[in-house]
């Protein structure tokens, strides 16, 4: 009878502990994810603060056409932070939605519903809007030149930049 007694008090020790360390383990996993949340926003934040700082240097030019930029620049980021994070492809056009402005959120207002709610489609629509066809990338590719105050790093950078873009509008897929 009090071995029997001495085994339950044992056990009940046991499921103790082990409660005990699953609430333990819960709670440093949840530390770390929350710990790497805010790392990955400060992050964000950062290259939001270089992107910007980048766009203010710029000299006024007639290759450099802030809307185009800020709307090819800002969908290829957001793809990226929406595919790290996982986020489900459907509701990516929702989220969008309540930032675009100007052009955008005309274009993005006048598609129907079905089509609005298909990142790709949203996509293509506005970049039409903006005239980022592949005949319009293949114009500044071949038309871009060098600011003085550019690199020529930054310079080739930019260029190759407006190639792949070209390619990308024209759907080659690398196969040429």
């Amino acid at each position: 009878m009090e071995k029997r007694k001495e085994d339950e008090l044992k056990l009940k020790q046991a499921e103790l502990e082990m409660r005990e360390r699953l609430e333990m383990d819960k709670k440093e996993k949840e530390d770390v994810f929350k710990l790497k949340e805010l790392e990955m926003k400060e992050k964000m934040k950062i290259e939001m603060v270089k992107e910007e700082s980048n766009t203010k240097v710029q000299p006024k030019s007639e290759y450099f056409d802030a809307a185009k930029k800020i709307y090819v620049w800002f969908l290829n980021f957001f793809e990226k932070i929406a595919r790290n994070l996982n986020w489900p492809k459907p509701y990516w056009t929702t989220m969008l939605q309540s930032v675009f402005e100007g052009k955008a959120a005309e274009i993005y207002s006048a598609l129907p519903s079905e089509k609005s709610s298909d990142y790709d489609t949203m996509k293509q629509e506005v970049l039409k809007a903006y005239k980022l066809v592949p005949e319009a990338y293949r114009q500044k590719f071949r038309s871009y030149k060098k600011f003085d105050s550019q690199t020529y790093v930054e310079f080739a950078r930019e260029k190759e930049d407006l190639f792949d873009k070209w390619l990308t509008s024209k759907k080659t897929d690398n196969n040429f």
